[in-house]
């Protein structure tokens, strides 16, 4: 297999903050989210099937101090973090994630975390919808995997309903939190994120 070149060159994203869409505002990370934000990372049900695990203040403190300043991605390895507010309400519900893995196969992965108050109400699709645009038209990707626990079927059918497939079950893939977790993959391409555009 070859490696030694793309397709295209990225030359990295610096998206015109804040988003809006329907019902959501998409924006930098700012130090006065962190009750919201400490409050969604220290729920148990939250962090189940994350890699963390339940965070202390400090802990809360330290994370939002780096994202802060990720709201954009220069190279390959860096990831594009954006609060996701409610437009009705001001509200902080979460944030959706764009890592950025390779430049020379164009390829990212997508993640979301959402306050449970807020969950059923097509948030989350719509903020990580945005996200997909974001990674597809002005990153350039190729490929945008979404990859969660097995057992955690309410992320694995919001991936599924932005029109993400299904593409492989790994048993026993990773040893978290004391377990070893079946972990599945979806994925999604450019050319069929433009056949949900059309």
């Amino acid at each position: 297999m070859n490696h030694s070149g793309s397709a295209t060159s990225v030359a990295g994203m610096r998206p015109s903050l804040p988003i809006e869409t329907d019902r959501l505002l998409l924006r930098a990370y700012r130090l006065d989210d962190f009750d919201v934000f400490h409050d969604i990372r220290s729920r148990p049900d939250v962090v189940r099937y994350l890699y963390f695990d339940v965070q202390s203040p400090e802990e809360s403190r330290e994370s939002l101090a780096k994202r802060v300043d990720q709201w954009y991605v220069e190279k390959e390895g860096e990831a594009l973090i954006l609060a996701v507010e409610r437009k009705d309400t001001g509200e902080l519900i979460g944030d959706v994630v764009l890592f950025w893995h390779s430049e020379v196969h164009r390829r990212g992965e997508l993640g979301f975390i959402l306050h449970p108050d807020h969950h059923g109400h097509g948030f989350g699709a719509e903020a990580a919808r945005e996200v997909l645009r974001l990674g597809f038209e002005e990153l350039g990707l190729h490929r945008v995997e979404g990859r969660c626990d097995a057992r955690n079927t309410a992320s694995a059918r919001l991936l599924e309903r932005l029109g993400m497939r299904r593409e492989g079950l790994f048993l026993e893939n990773e040893f978290v939190k004391g377990e070893w977790c079946d972990e599945l993959v979806l994925a999604m391409l450019d050319r069929e994120w433009k056949g949900t555009q059309a």
